[in-house]
Parts: structure tokens; sequence; C-alpha cells
């Protein structure tokens, strides 16, 4: 028999689709639509930008891989952000797959920006298609776009979707199952050089824009729309910062008023579990483990959950609608004042959330100074970790009722107080650092405003989700860890024969509070917080549960974390519940924080700045405070 010959099967990859667009076109919602729960979030090698891919399969079963890059007005690049972008679609980044396609997605109601960067990916002769987003809201705004001769000026398929709505991206899948098989044989779509962009003047491309939107584009006779009507009240000079801060002061009365409820019935639940675990289980280490110890540290920070989430809702509800950018401009003159752009305002709102993020987020500020000092003053905005600390205060020392017009709860004006402390201090301290750094020009702000509509439910579920999910996965992994360290460390060694004080006293937990204490005592803090601030710097809530531990051995009965307000308004004095409150204003307390900011600003040394400045703040303003309010008899 003759030899036969081998047969050689061709190699196929999955084809990656690049999604790719301008900030706000509604490209990450089509990801999530596309993609549902088959995503996986990473960072790119080297650097701390968001890196999310996902696959999917089209109606014809034809599998792709689709990666969601960052949002980016031009691949000149001028943040960091944008430079992902660049590299990644010009298949510059090494170990990064080249995209075989892009799925370029705009703004329906904003062609004239969001053309300029399809103009430009078009240039590097990659498979494109357009997805037209957002037409729901370009129709109702009377603008009527000619798809078909919209694809004959580009050049390339042109698909109408939704992104928020369910079925809004078939139209994408079965233009995708048109495009020719790509990824045979292992060989990647190879792009024209980036030199092919920077090649054509920019004059060029806008007359270009411009000549397509004449021939594509119409719009109803109108005399405007109900965006631009809303526009000319909440943008107003004086109206505005006005409705800005009604709205803030609202949204911190409802974080005291509506959580009540759920508050006591989690608080009710673990009082409970406690009650019959104390009953269930013999006097000894172990039950003081799980009641005092477990259950009064993680049981102290869970009743807080309730409050969170409606602080997270409004937030979510506010950027669904459209209206944060809004805030971003009435802002802008204000943080002018300071040497700040009003861009500056999105990474310090999303430090409400979080201070890491909003490190972060200031990555796409393009001007290195503003950068720097945004990333400084971030951790001053009140995050989420803060407010467990307040509400205990606050419910322990503040009385519960109104103050006027029926409505206004003291507990939420202190709260709103509090918050806007921190948004003074933040600003006075950039102020500071431009001075040091030399003054220079207020870049005026360039932001893109999306139209207002109705927030999306999906959206909501989806955000406050994952907020619960990232805070009960704190709350059993990196608190509940820290309660039993701690607890170990304030229940041995014992108390020696005839003690005078409860054991904890004694505990190698006692004596390290005992040694700060020294240190704290002018402003007010006695061992038992001194031992709650030490755990509290992994993360500022670990400071309640804390409290809730060592509260929880210093007693004689079984009291758990929940009855904690009324343990700490019998044990401290308002001077010194008033002076925490300032130390939590200021107080960095969170290695995690310094730790990123470490890598965002590539140096050890503003790290320890920061913690440096933030912890002077912080004593300086307890000492100040506590020692006011002593003089004042409070």
């Amino acid at each position: 028999m003759g030899a036969v010959e081998p047969q050689v099967q061709a190699v196929t990859r999955t084809p990656l689709i690049a999604l790719l667009g301008n900030p706000n076109c509604g490209k990450t919602a089509l990801f999530n639509r596309l993609t549902g729960a088959r995503q996986k979030v990473a960072n790119y090698a080297g650097v701390t930008i968001e890196r999310k891919e996902g696959s999917f399969t089209s109606p014809l079963g034809r599998v792709f891989k689709v990666l969601d890059l960052p949002g980016a007005y031009s691949l000149s690049a001028t943040t960091p952000d944008e430079a992902i972008t660049r590299d990644v679609v010009g298949g510059l980044r090494a170990g990064e797959q080249a995209p075989d396609a892009i799925v370029c997605v705009v703004n329906a109601t904003n062609l004239r920006l969001n053309l300029r960067l399809v103009l430009e990916i078009r240039r590097l002769g990659l498979p494109m298609v357009l997805a037209l987003n957002m037409v729901d809201v370009a129709n109702k705004r009377g603008i009527k776009i000619d798809s078909a001769r919209l694809a004959r000026e580009l050049g390339m398929p042109v698909v109408d979707t939704v992104a928020v709505q369910s079925g809004g991206e078939i139209a994408l899948l079965k233009a995708l199952d048109l495009m020719p098989e790509c990824g045979t044989d292992g060989a990647p779509v190879k792009a024209a050089p980036l030199s092919a962009i920077d090649a054509v003047p920019v004059e060029e491309t806008q007359r270009e824009v411009r000549r397509i939107l004449d021939a594509c584009v119409s719009f109803a006779n109108d005399t405007g729309n109900l965006s631009e009507k809303i526009d000319d009240v909440v943008l107003h000079p004086i109206a505005g910062p006005l409705i800005l801060a009604a709205l803030m002061f609202l949204v911190f009365q409802a974080v005291f008023s509506w959580a009540a409820l759920p508050m006591e019935m989690i608080s009710g639940g673990v009082e409970a579990l406690g009650a019959w675990l104390g009953g269930m289980m013999h006097e000894g280490v172990l039950r003081s483990l799980l009641v005092e110890g477990i259950l009064g540290g993680v049981g102290s920070v869970l009743v807080f959950l309730p409050q969170i989430l409606i602080l997270f809702f409004f937030i979510l509800v506010l950027e669904d609608c459209g209206y944060l950018p809004r805030a971003a401009f009435l802002l802008d003159r204000i943080m002018g004042g300071v040497g700040l752009s009003g861009r500056a305002f999105i990474p310090l709102l999303s430090s409400f959330a979080c201070a890491i993020p909003g490190v972060m987020a200031a990555r796409t500020i393009q001007n290195p100074r503003d950068r720097l000092v945004t990333i400084m003053i971030a951790p001053l905005m009140t995050c989420s970790a803060r407010l467990p600390v307040y509400a205990l205060i606050i419910a322990a020392f503040i009385p519960n009722r109104d103050v006027g017009a029926g409505f206004i709860n003291l507990q939420g004006l202190v709260l709103f107080i509090l918050y806007f402390a921190g948004i003074f201090s933040a600003m006075a301290v950039a102020w500071v650092i431009k001075r040091f750094m030399g003054a220079n020009t207020h870049q005026p702000l360039m932001l893109e405003l999306p139209s207002y509509h109705w927030p999306h439910l999906r959206n909501l579920a989806m955000g406050l989700w994952e907020r619960a999910k990232i805070f009960l996965v704190r709350v059993g992994t990196v608190i509940l860890a820290l309660m039993v360290l701690l607890w170990l460390l304030s229940s041995f060694p014992g108390a020696p024969e005839g003690a005078t004080h409860p054991p904890i006293y004694y505990s190698i937990a006692g004596m390290l509070g005992r040694a700060l204490a020294v240190v704290f005592e002018p402003i007010g803090f006695g061992w038992q917080i001194c031992i709650a601030l030490v755990p509290g710097m992994a993360a500022r809530e670990v400071a309640v549960g804390a409290l809730g531990t060592v509260y929880a051995l210093s007693q004689t009965g079984d009291e758990l974390a929940t009855t904690l307000a009324p343990l700490i308004s019998q044990s401290w004095s308002m001077p010194t519940a008033l002076s925490l409150l300032a130390w939590y204003v200021f107080a960095p307390q969170c290695i995690a924080t310094l730790s990123v900011v470490r890598r965002e600003t590539g140096s050890a040394r503003y790290a320890f700045i920061m913690a440096g400045y933030m912890f002077a703040l912080a004593y300086a303003a307890s000492f100040i405070t506590y020692r006011v309010a002593i003089a004042m008899g409070a």
C-alpha cells in the first residue's frame, strides 16, 4: 500500500469583536446585553484600567468573544483610557489579541460628535459594523436618520440598537452573522498603521462629518426638546445649585427615615440569633467567640446595609436619568475656584462609594496636575464605609426629631453636614495643594450631556445587587476574619484574681488600647475606641464591628452589637462622640486606598504624603472639636 498523505485540519480561533465608542454612548449596556453573565472583569496588564471581556452566541450559532474597550473621543490619545483603546485596536499591546472586527457604538442623538471617531476607526481597514444606539430617544426628539444612506456613505453595515431594552441587540447579532468567517488558521486581521489616522487633518474629518450629516440626518421643525427645557432650569446659575443642594439634602434625610424599619428587623434578627445561641450553648470560649466575637462584631456592621443601599439607590437613579453630568457642570465654577476642572467631579463622586474607584477614575483627567490633586483629595469624600460609623454615633447622641417643616429630621441634617464637611475640606485641601504646585489657568469643562430619561429598573436592580454583594462579601470575609482575630486578642490572657475591670482590660488588645490612649487622650478617645481604630485601618466600617466586639466583651450580660448605640451613649461623653465624628471626616484608615494611590501615581511618596496630611487634619479637627465641645458644656 502506498503512503497516506496526512490530513491538515485548519485551526479556527474564536473571533474577537471589540466594542468601541465615545463615553455615554451605551457601549457598556450593549456589552451587558450581549454577554449576560458570560463575562469576566480584570485589569489590563501593567495598569489599573478595567478590562471587560465576554462571549456570546449569534442566532446562527456562531460564537464570538467581545471586548468592551474604554470610552474614547479619538485614537489620538490624551488620557490613559484612550491610550489603551488605541493600542488594543492597533494591535500594539503585547499579549493582547488584536480584534478581528469592530462594532462602533454611537449615540444616535449626537452623531456630530460620535462620527469623528467612526471615521478614524474606518481608516484602520478592519471589518466594521456601526451600532446606531439610542434610536428610540432620537426618534422622540425628532431626529430622523436614514440608516441605509448612512451605510452607503460610511461603507459599512449600520444597524439600530436600543441597548437598555430586551431584544435591542437583535439587529446587531444578525449583522455579525452576515460577516465573513474570520480567524482561520490562527491568522488575525491586520489593522493599518495608526499613522494613517494622524495623517488626516482634523478639519478634513470635520468637513466629512458635516457632509454625512447633511446627507443622512434630518430634524423635525421643533423649537427644542424636553431635555433642553429641563436644562434651562437645572443649569440655571442660581436655581441649579439650589436644586442640587436640595436633592442631596433629601437623600440624606431618606437614609435615616427609610432605613429605620429594615434596620430594626436586622437588629432584631441578630439579637434573636444571639439569644438562641447563648441559650443553646454552655458558657465558655466557643460561646464567647460566636456571641460576643462574631455576632457582636459582624452584626454591628450588617445592620447598616439598608442605609447603604438607600444612598446608592439615589446615586444610581441620578446617574441613570442623566443628571450627574449636569451636576459636574454646576460644580465646575466652584472647582475652578480651587484650581480644579469640573471633570474632577466624576472621580470625586465615585469616591462617595469608595475612594479606590474614585482614585482610579482620575486617570481620565488630561492635566497631570489636576489628576494628582484629584487623587490626593478623593479619600476626603465621605465613602460608604464611613456611613456605619456616622450612623452609629448619630443614633446614639443625636435626638431623632423634626426640626422644621415637619419633614426635616435632625439626624439626617447632621449626616448632611458631615458629608458637606468632607466636600468642603477636599476643596480647601485642593486649593492649598495647587498653591504649592504653582497655580495654572482653569481649563473649562467640556462634557457631553446625555438626554434625560426615566431610570431603567434593570440597571437599578443590577447596581443595587452589586453594592449589596460587595458589602456582604466584605462582611463575610475581611470583617469576619478581623473580628475573630480581635476577639482572640481581646480574650487572652484572662483577668487576674481579684480583678476590678472586665477581662478585656487585661488582654493583649486592652494593653494595646491603653498604650494608644496616651496619644489619643487629648482628643477624648478612651482605650476602647483606640482598640477599634487599629483593625479599622483595613476598612473604616470595621471599626464599628470592633466596637461591637469590645463592648460585648466589656459587659457582664449578653448584649450584642445591635445594642451598641445605647452602650456607647452611656460610656461616652458628647464631646467624645463629636470628636470621633470629626476624626472620621479626615482620617485615611484604609490601607487598600493608599496602595491604589501608590500604583496610580507610580510612587509611594504620594501615599505617605496623603496618609500624613489626613492624619494631621484628623487629629487637629478632633482636638478642636473636643475642646470646643467641653468649653460649651456639651
